[in-house]
């Protein structure tokens, strides 16, 4: 049976990518950019690198790659929750073609949107929180707003750090619920009046946006996300706030001697 999430996701896959851009004013893109430079930074120059501002950020200008940067060739991929692979396609472009990429999504409707696009990510449809994946698979997961709709946040945080090589890097972009007078006017006033009607106008689909407003006032506020991320075996490596905190990039990484923190964080 087809949950009622992944059938609303398959609804407005066909307008997702242009209402994702008509609706942050294209920050979305900026964002995703920001995170793969700290990534290919990181990669390039070890665990440490996300501790400090990206040093090669400077020479990282539109879609451009750091000059002084190697390409990435070795590094495996999952694009997890990546609807239509955008994050995939903008971790290729400022890092080069991995070795294995993967761009897994639970909707059909959302994975048939990358067809066409330039990655290489191969798609999988796919439970977030139970993979088709054994233990240590992956270098990089990305997760571009996609873990705040999945059913139990610890659960998801869990399986993707079983696939993740000890070393890894998960970076999660998400809206978390607002906790600073700003964000919550933004949230709680403006957003639901706003994002639904343009939601409704372009897509017909009213309640798919009525749902994205919900899950970001339901969902955890980012300290909150760090400590769960923590007691899952997670270093917060890094927190990268875009425009005041509409939206943050939290950079984890699977220690390199990873102990199997699934089971000892089930038990808390």
């Amino acid at each position: 049976m087809i949950s009622p999430v992944r059938k609303m996701f398959d609804g407005i896959a066909s307008r997702y990518d242009f209402l994702n851009h008509f609706l942050s004013c294209g920050q979305d893109v900026l964002w995703r950019r920001a995170c793969c430079r700290e990534l290919r930074h990181a990669l390039k120059n070890g665990d440490r690198a996300l501790d400090e501002n990206c040093a090669g950020e400077k020479n990282c200008i539109g879609d451009k790659k750091c000059a002084s940067d190697k390409n990435c060739a070795a590094v495996r991929l999952l694009d997890l929750c990546g609807g239509t692979g955008d994050f995939a396609v903008t971790f290729e472009k400022f890092c080069g073609k991995p070795a294995k990429a993967i761009l897994g999504d639970f909707s059909y409707g959302m994975l048939r949107g990358a067809a066409g696009k330039k990655t290489s990510a191969a798609p999988v449809q796919l439970d977030a929180m139970k993979m088709p994946f054994a233990d240590s698979q992956f270098d990089v997961i990305l997760n571009g707003f996609g873990m705040r709709n999945l059913p139990d946040a610890r659960g998801g945080l869990q399986e993707s750090f079983r696939i993740l090589d000890n070393g890894g890097y998960l970076c999660v972009l998400e809206f978390f619920s607002p906790r600073n007078v700003f964000n919550k006017f933004f949230y709680k006033v403006l957003a639901p009046l706003f994002i639904p009607v343009m939601g409704a106008f372009f897509s017909g689909k009213r309640e798919a946006y009525e749902y994205l407003v919900n899950s970001i006032i339901r969902f955890l506020p980012v300290d909150e996300f760090c400590r769960l991320a923590e007691e899952c075996g997670f270093e917060v490596k890094r927190v990268k706030m875009f425009d005041g905190g509409i939206s943050f990039g939290v950079f984890l990484q699977k220690p390199q001697k990873a102990a199997d923190a699934s089971q000892g964080s089930v038990a808390r």
